[in-house]
């Protein structure tokens, strides 16, 4: 039970630093900085695509039961030419991948677009009260 709360703990400080890291980048004055954590993140989902090209495809786990109860595993693999999973499928579930995996993603750009469009918008204040007090 402790190690569950104290993963629990780790995560949500995991979280709420990768946010607070998010907020401080996009405030800087470079558009780039806050757009780092986003790009890692969307790398992080091509990185999971291409494990599941690589792999899934062309192997496939077959699970025998014996009648005295015993599991044996058996891997199968097909040659390159002839994948074991059907190209809807895969598609499927590399798509479905690349939505899970873009979620953190999406949620990043949302802070740095909000966090872009404060700062423009206190710039276009500020050039406003200059030009006001001229």
């Amino acid at each position: 039970m402790a190690r569950v709360v104290i993963s629990f703990l780790f995560s949500v400080i995991l979280i709420a630093g990768a946010a607070v890291l998010q907020i401080f980048l996009s405030k800087k004055e470079s558009k780039w900085p806050g757009l780092v954590l986003p790009l890692i993140t969307f790398f992080f989902s091509l990185i999971a695509i291409s494990g599941i090209v690589a792999f899934e495809s062309h192997t496939a786990v077959t699970q025998l039961i014996y009648e005295n109860g015993e599991i044996v595993s058996k891997i199968t693999e097909s040659a390159p030419k002839e994948p074991i999973m059907n190209t809807s499928s895969l598609l499927g579930k590399i798509i479905m991948v690349f939505l899970l995996f873009n979620i953190p993603t999406v949620i990043l750009l949302a802070m740095y677009s909000a966090c872009r469009g404060k700062r423009k918008r206190n710039i276009a204040l500020e050039k406003m009260s200059v030009h006001d007090l001229e």
